[in-house]
């Protein structure tokens, strides 16, 4: 959890949380995936210090792939070092990609059939949130899956905290992200069992 904290201080705008996610969202956010077909294509942006890369590694089976992408370098070593880097030496049959890029940027073929997202949108301009989800939808295949999740009334909270401006900008990702549960047949479900708690938000292509 120290490493969340440090990165936080220094760079809270992508580093969303100080507390790792727990188990029980990791398990909501990754249900599909381990029940999915195979050979299969994962995805997971913003991986962090690996609560939802550790159950995605469990889910795999020789001929899937799995890339990741983390936009913060000290993190991207943590999670090459610790978790995917072991992964490959165990399983050379699986092809394991990391990438440290910006989601919007990195250099990676469309066609995934989950993808898996723990990036703090709240924390983004509203411009960027919705270019953010584009590259995810146009990285999924026909029929695949994209989950991210919020905390549970994280844009109530904040609003009083961030001014007039703030709270327009906190109105406008929670404009895009209604319509995009409705173009894309949303379904939420409220994790209790997280710090805070959180929404899994399940979106289909």
């Amino acid at each position: 959890m120290l490493v969340l904290v440090r990165q936080f201080l220094k760079d809270s705008r992508h580093t969303g949380a100080i507390i790792p996610s727990s188990s029980r969202l990791a398990l909501a956010m990754t249900r599909s995936v381990r029940s999915g077909k195979h050979p299969k294509r994962v995805l997971e942006v913003g991986p962090g210090t690996g609560p939802f890369t550790k159950p995605l590694l469990r889910a795999l089976l020789p001929g899937d792939e799995f890339h990741a992408v983390e936009i913060n370098p000290t993190l991207s070593n943590r999670l090459e070092t610790r978790l995917l880097q072991p992964f490959r030496n165990a399983h050379p049959e699986i092809s394991v990609e990391l990438h440290c890029a910006p989601i919007e940027s990195a250099d990676i073929q469309p066609g995934f059939d989950h993808i898996i997202c723990g990036l703090p949108f709240n924390n983004f301009p509203p411009p960027l949130v919705r270019r953010i989800f584009k590259r995810l939808l146009e990285l999924l295949a026909p029929g695949g899956e994209l989950m991210y999740f919020e905390y549970a009334g994280v844009r109530a909270m904040k609003g009083p905290l961030v001014g007039v401006e703030g709270r327009r900008k906190l109105k406008r990702i929670g404009a895009t992200a209604k319509i995009l549960s409705r173009r894309h047949s949303g379904k939420r479900k409220l994790v209790l069992g997280n710090m805070p708690p959180a929404v899994a938000v399940r979106l289909t292509r």
